[in-house]
């Protein structure tokens, strides 16, 4: 008896005909990049005007800014930068700011003792190191007094134009939620989800997101039922769910 089809095909036939089918964790891998773009493009949709918050006009400017930003609101900051900036127009005059008036003008952004360490440290190095300019390096960067690798890619992203990701309490917290990781580990996570998008699109996502985590995807009671994303977000359900109570939870972040 003559055998067709699919149960005539030797044992070799079949191997390589497996090998030619993706894998599951190839699938998996291929929805969760599918998923995680699906999101971004909407969020981008909700939140045209998604930037970067602190005011600035110069790389040292929001070099500044970003460490001040550390446990106090960008708002607080922009109220406080005008007079800083105006009055510490480069790195040489932070290095040789006077210690007690530079304290006075940042204490409303808290933690003003250690900020201000920060930066006549900050301005010493770069006088010393980069002849007063800020390198458009990260491995440059976070060689500097204060600097991590969240704010150098902040400064990278919004003044050099160099794409960077930048995972702040937002940005972790709604990347776990939405199931791109399961790192806390700020480093990890970071090249995690870098490596579900575009290099380009890095910087536009940072935004994207936190603009998301600040209004709608609170730390406490996310407003679910107005979230663009929900059909795709794993976490659904642990905030509001009911559209209008929800509604009501959606806030521009506070000063």
């Amino acid at each position: 008896m003559k055998v067709s089809g699919p149960q005539a095909r030797g044992a070799g036939e079949l191997e390589a005909a497996a090998e030619e089918l993706p894998s599951s964790r190839d699938r998996s891998r291929t929805a969760l990049v599918r998923r995680a773009r699906t999101i971004n493009r909407e969020l981008a949709e909700t939140y045209p005007e998604a930037h970067c918050e602190l005011d600035f006009r110069s790389p040292l400017e929001l070099l500044v800014a970003t460490i001040l930003s550390a446990q106090s609101t960008d708002r607080r900051v922009n109220l406080v930068t005008p007079i800083v900036f105006e009055r510490y127009p480069d790195a040489a005059a932070y290095a040789a700011a006077d210690r007690t008036e530079l304290e006075t003008l940042l204490q409303p952004t808290g933690f003003f003792r250690a900020k201000t360490d920060s930066l006549l440290k900050l301005g010493a190095a770069l006088v010393e190191r980069f002849d007063g300019e800020v390198p458009g390096r990260l491995d440059d960067l976070v060689t500097l007094p204060g600097v991590g690798r969240k704010t150098a890619n902040v400064v990278l992203g919004n003044a050099f134009g160099v794409p960077g990701i930048t995972v702040d309490t937002h940005f972790g917290r709604l990347i776990r939620r939405f199931g791109w990781t399961r790192q806390t580990d700020a480093v990890k996570a970071e090249t995690e989800i870098g490596a579900l998008f575009p290099k380009a699109d890095w910087t536009q996502l940072s935004h994207n997101v936190i603009w998301h985590g600040r209004r709608r995807c609170h730390a406490r009671n996310p407003a679910c039922g107005a979230c663009p994303v929900a059909r795709l977000c794993p976490a659904y359900g642990e905030g509001e769910t009911d559209p209008k109570k929800a509604a009501k939870l959606i806030r521009e972040p506070r000063g």
